[in-house]
């Protein structure tokens, strides 16, 4: 029988800002059930494990909201997805696919895959974007987040479609760069398929140097784009050695 939480991906790609407000007091309702991880206005929202999604598009309080109902019998809620069709705080859009939803109700998803967007909705509205974020094992009561958050696999970028890869366009600081692989502190990036634009990422990755890869220009500043990666958690989290270098120009 399928009871234990498995290994998690991050809920959120990008930037984001969370702590263990499990159980906070939240005016005269019940204590807060989940953890609110803060993030860019619609920064995608990605299925911790594989699963079905079911829409709950119906609630004042949560907004847009999904249930992600994994395989291992864990039941997830994504709550407070976007409703905007601007920048601004709109609130002219609904709780649909395009707007709030990546995937259909009832759609089979895999892991690490985009299935809604960070909003405000419900009675966050405009307080600030953030996912509400809740594990329910075995579909019952909640439990904290917290503990299974930190020990999550965070993505650089969300799955891409099944049986496709992904590339990079890294902009950063070469921390070091021999014949075979480069050490950078990414700024920023952008990622196709997804088109997925982050700046602030302050993160350090190590790709290799194939021999055919073509590397120009002198100094630390680095612009890197990458071979196409498969759609794999290793490269989509940007572990040590499964990106590849395909162009490097530096200064």
């Amino acid at each position: 029988m399928k009871t234990a939480v498995p290994p998690l991906l991050f809920p959120v790609v990008g930037a984001v800002h969370y702590e263990d407000d499990w159980g906070d007091p939240r005016g005269d309702g019940p204590p807060h059930p989940g953890n609110d991880l803060v993030a860019a206005k619609r920064a995608p929202a990605v299925a911790v494990e594989d699963g079905t999604i079911s829409y709950w598009t119906t609630s004042a309080n949560a907004g847009c909201m999904l249930y992600l109902h994994g395989d291992s019998g864990t039941m997830y809620e994504y709550i407070h997805l976007n409703n905007d069709l601007t920048a601004a705080n709109d609130n002219k859009g609904k709780c649909v696919q395009g707007v709030a939803y990546a995937v259909a109700d009832n759609a089979r998803v895999e892991a690490g895959q985009t299935i809604g967007y960070v909003g405000d909705s419900g009675d966050a509205n405009g307080i600030h974007a953030h996912l509400h974020f809740e594990v329910h094992p075995k579909g019952g009561k909640p439990v904290d987040p917290f503990p299974f958050l930190q020990k999550a696999t965070h993505l650089l970028v969300p799955a891409p479609p099944s049986g496709r890869g992904f590339t990079l366009k890294l902009t950063g600081t070469v921390v070091s760069l021999t014949a075979t692989e480069l050490t950078l502190d990414v700024a920023s990036l952008v990622s196709w398929p997804s088109h997925l634009k982050q700046s602030k990422l302050g993160v350090t990755l190590t790709l290799a140097v194939p021999a055919g890869a073509r590397v120009a220009g002198t100094g630390g500043k680095a612009v890197v784009w990458t071979l196409l990666a498969p759609g794999t958690v290793e490269a989509e989290s940007g572990e040590p050695g499964a990106l590849s270098v395909d162009r490097l120009q530096l200064g």
